[in-house]
């Protein structure tokens, strides 16, 4: 059963949180965010063990505002999932502030299925502050402040059936085969962070070969994307129309190896005032046998 704690329905900066869900993500991957220093999660489980590192760089109107780093760690049968950023620059018309999301789950097959997420955006006009709890798709728990009652009404059907922004920006491949094929595309993405209820629909488009300064070089599925507010959102917000009047969307998956899961390598919002670009410059993934223990500090990325 859905529990809310705290307040009715502890809502806030949508219109700054979907920039951040749709790279990842937020994409995707934290669009319109720049590195603050993550805090990653390390898996306690026995195993083989894939954990993926990206840096991200951050453009509008070919200027850099930003960059975002993610982290994935994925075993046979959990995941964790950190990212962080802060934007600067142009971008402040659009979001402001620096962020840090984090998602765990279980996985089935190669798909994710969170069980917890957690968003902290620090800004001193809309700041944002979301725990929630997922079983099998549905939420069970939520708490987000402070409170917001000037969106789009919530309910309670929103909150069934989804993902979070940051587990469902990571594509599975399939069953068989590496995922650079159409039907990778044609899906829609249900994610609800805490306050917004989203679809992210992708469509094929063509295949790429892209190359990052360290890391991956090879083949994307490049994916036009739309993004379709269904609830908690605000109508006349700018990141809201700045989304509806984008010219077009687009997302390059690339591989990520020993998972059977593609992640964002890049993201372009085509705009007629100017273009959203969000380019991975570090695409790496690597693979150890070991647990890891959850009290560990990480090395840094």
């Amino acid at each position: 059963m859905y529990k809310e704690r705290s307040y009715h329905r502890r809502r806030s900066s949508e219109d700054d949180l979907m920039l951040r869900s749709l790279t990842a993500p937020g994409l995707i991957l934290c669009a319109g965010l720049a590195l603050v220093g993550p805090s990653f999660l390390r898996l306690n489980q026995a195993g083989a063990q894939t954990t993926f590192k990206a840096d991200y760089v951050i453009s509008f109107a070919r200027i850099t505002v930003g960059n975002a780093v993610v982290r994935a760690d994925v075993s046979s049968n959990v995941y964790a999932i950190s990212a962080s950023g802060r934007t600067g620059g142009a971008m402040r018309l659009l979001v402001n502030g620096d962020g840090n999301l984090t998602s765990r789950g279980a996985v089935t097959g190669n798909r994710l299925l969170p069980s917890t997420f957690m968003l902290k955006i620090n800004s001193s006009e809309d700041p944002l502050d979301v725990n929630m709890m997922v079983e099998d798709g549905n939420v069970t728990e939520l708490t987000v402040l402070p409170p917001s009652s000037d969106r789009v009404p919530i309910t309670d059907g929103d909150r069934k059936g989804i993902s979070d922004p940051l587990s469902a920006v990571f594509v599975p491949t399939g069953d068989t085969g590496d995922g650079l094929n159409k039907e990778t595309c044609q899906r829609t993405l249900p994610i609800f962070d805490g306050r917004q209820r989203y679809d992210l629909q992708l469509e094929f488009k063509r295949l790429d070969k892209v190359t990052a300064n360290n890391g991956y070089s090879g083949p994307v599925i490049v994916c036009s994307l739309s993004y379709r507010p269904i609830a908690g959102h605000r109508v006349s917000a700018p990141l809201v129309r700045y989304l509806s009047e984008s010219r077009e969307i687009e997302i390059a998956l690339a591989p990520l190896a020993g998972t059977g899961l593609l992640a964002p390598f890049r993201l372009v919002v085509a705009n007629l005032l100017a273009n959203l670009v969000v380019q991975a410059t570090r695409f790496e993934t690597s693979m150890q046998t070991t647990p890891v223990p959850l009290d560990s500090k990480p090395n840094p990325p």
